[in-house]
């Protein structure tokens, strides 16, 4: 395994940050890290990186132990915090340069030039970072988390910020660097994780409650179907649907009726309605997808 975790619990005070949290990760894995603010995704990610100490538990990266074996851990992981710290003075190249002799990289010269080029960076090698642009800063602390091959690569919200045209481009750098590397991945945006991760862990006060494929949490037998009536109607009546597992009232006479079933309902929901007198303004069916299952689950 690249990544496994046992055990791990943390407390701030009286609040537990993690409580007995469990996961491992193997080679070649890209997995999204969610959970609601608050949740403890943070507090996990500074324990793996060896930032910060846990009250219990063990974790290893790569076999090594991230509280009495830190220099090999580092060595084996590429980490790409929120705040992404970057030397706003420094030219490009110049600040990648100074990265890879604190890591003795051997040839220094031949790494910086592929680095640059993995992450797109040719053109803005010769400028100031304080000179780039969201989208370029992030790309500059990729390439100094890539910069000495790590076999582990840790993303806290690499995306935060980015405009639509900046989150494809980084994505697409994320995907294609995790062909020789393990990623973990922690971001609020759905979205992402769908387009670039195998398998989703989501924690929520401090414990893990959902840990699988991202193809198992999208189920197709779940299905949603949001119906709008032009008045207000009891959300009682609308539980005698047949098949009808839930209804939720979204307001402006819109509702969510849940169904556990792969067949299209819709049909069944327009003769309900005409049998019961109701005129329905619009009728659309989608499949639970992630951003659904994260807030079942979350409770938000």
């Amino acid at each position: 395994m690249s990544i496994n975790v046992s055990h791990i619990t943390k407390t701030y005070g009286s609040q537990k940050a993690l409580d007995d949290v469990s996961f491992s990760i193997k080679s070649g894995e890209i997995v999204g890290f969610l959970g609601p603010n608050g949740a403890g995704k943070s507090t996990m990610m500074r324990i793996l990186t060896t930032y910060l100490n846990a009250d219990h538990g063990e974790a290893l990266i790569n076999g090594h132990d991230v509280f009495t074996q830190s220099r090999e851990v580092q060595a084996a992981i590429g980490y790409l915090p929120e705040s992404n710290p970057l030397y706003p003075d420094m030219y490009v190249k110049e600040y990648l340069t100074f990265s890879a002799s604190v890591y003795k990289i051997a040839d220094p010269i031949a790494r910086i030039k592929l680095v640059i080029e993995e992450t797109g960076l040719e053109s803005h090698q010769n400028k100031k970072i304080a000179q780039l642009s969201k989208g370029y800063k992030q790309r500059v602390g990729l390439a100094n988390a890539l910069l000495h091959q790590p076999k582990v690569l840790i993303l806290d919200e690499p995306t935060t910020g980015l405009d639509p045209n900046q989150l494809v481009e980084i994505r697409s750098l994320i995907r294609k660097v995790a062909k020789n590397t393990t990623i973990l991945l922690s971001t609020h945006i759905m979205q992402e994780v769908e387009a670039m991760c195998d398998r989703v862990i989501i924690i929520n006060k401090g414990k893990i409650v959902a840990d699988d494929y991202l193809r198992n949490l999208k189920s197709d037998e779940i299905q949603l179907i949001e119906v709008e009536f032009d008045y207000k109607v009891e959300p009682e009546l609308l539980q005698r649907i047949p098949m009808v597992r839930e209804v939720v009232d979204l307001h402006n006479f819109k509702y969510q009726l849940k169904f556990e079933t792969k067949v299209d309902q819709r049909a069944g929901v327009f003769d309900f309605a005409h049998d019961n007198q109701l005129k329905i303004l619009s009728l659309n069916k989608r499949n639970k997808n992630l951003e659904a299952m994260f807030q079942e689950l979350t409770g938000n």
